[in-house]
């Protein structure tokens, strides 16, 4: 009696087989569903998939493509999102393999991604695929790779993600805002925020609204990435910008309205710690008061108010440090 060879989950057969499905109106749904989960067992999958025929043109930009009529009006189900984003997270491996990532830049194939992050339905359908855009967008920026950072900065990226940090849920803030400080930590992404008086301004006025926000909702994972932001746009040299910083940071950072929030995150009240020392200048150290005797409500209140105003008065500041 034979005894048949049952190919192993790592076989390379296995993977050409998926791909080859792709391309097969009948197996597609299957394929799409199973062949994200070979990226971390075949470490040849992106080029495999990069140089294949049709691959990524008839199957995976095609899946992407084939749900933007159902963005506007927004009738995007279920089904159809979860496909995009296996669709997306193939692509994903493609655009940060070492060995496709310049030929896919090159396409400018993260370009069919905008249509995802430019929605404005709260549906889960949506959130699921904007959230999954942006973990691609995401990927890309943990490259650390200035040339990566130049095509972001080319395609706008930033002021895309500045937006999403204004009116996404949570999660999607959290990304972008991840996004941002990935950018902002290659000097290339720090000297195109701080080139002119406008971009310094859109990024520092949506830091600071975040902060004004995360005070009625907080979260410390969006809060440290937020601080983190705040921490590299101190290390531009031009010192009138630091000094725009030191007068309009909220003072949620300075007063301990965030205390309870980073109590057990080590780390995140060490970044903030920096960012008060960098903000400090030559007098040493800004002050942590805490909240003192002030009712909390109030303090968080005032902020709000105040955050039109101090906006205003931030792009006055800035415009004087660019002289």
């Amino acid at each position: 009696m034979s005894i048949v060879e049952v190919p192993g989950p790592k076989d390379p057969e296995i993977v050409e087989s998926l791909l080859l499905d792709l391309l097969d109106p009948e197996n597609k749904a299957y394929a799409l569903f199973e062949s994200p989960k070979k990226r971390e067992i075949f470490n040849d999958l992106a080029p495999l998939l990069w140089y294949s025929f049709g691959t990524i043109a008839a199957a995976l930009l095609q899946e992407i493509v084939s749900v933007y009529p159902a963005l506007s009006p927004p009738t995007l189900s279920a089904r159809a999102a979860a496909r995009a984003c296996n669709a997306l997270a193939l692509l994903q491996n493609v655009a940060t393999h070492p060995e496709t990532r310049t030929l896919f830049l090159e396409a400018a194939i993260p370009l069919y991604l905008f249509p995802f992050l430019n929605t404005t339905s709260q549906a889960k359908s949506f959130e699921h695929l904007c959230v999954t855009s942006l973990g691609f967008l995401g990927a890309l920026a943990k490259v650390d790779d200035t040339e990566v950072v130049k095509f972001l900065l080319k395609i706008e990226v930033i002021p895309l993600c500045l937006r999403i940090m204004g009116t996404g849920s949570e999660l999607s803030k959290t990304v972008a805002t991840f996004i941002v400080q990935k950018i902002m930590r290659d000097e290339v992404g720090l000297q195109h925020i701080c080139a002119t008086p406008e971009c310094f301004f859109q990024a520092a006025s949506s830091l600071a609204n975040m902060v004004i926000a995360l005070t009625e909702q907080p979260s410390t994972r969006l809060l440290k990435h937020v601080i983190c932001c705040y921490i590299r746009l101190t290390d531009d040299p031009r010192y009138g910008l630091c000094t725009a910083l030191r007068t309009h940071l909220p003072e949620a950072l300075r007063n301990g309205t965030f205390d309870n929030c980073l109590r057990d995150d080590p780390a995140a009240r060490n970044f903030l710690t920096q960012l008060l020392d960098n903000l400090a200048g030559p007098a040493g150290r800004a002050p942590h008061p805490g909240p003192g005797p002030h009712n909390q409500a109030q303090v968080e209140h005032h902020d709000v108010n105040r955050s039109g105003r101090c906006n205003s008065e931030l792009a006055t500041s800035l415009r004087l440090s660019f002289r």
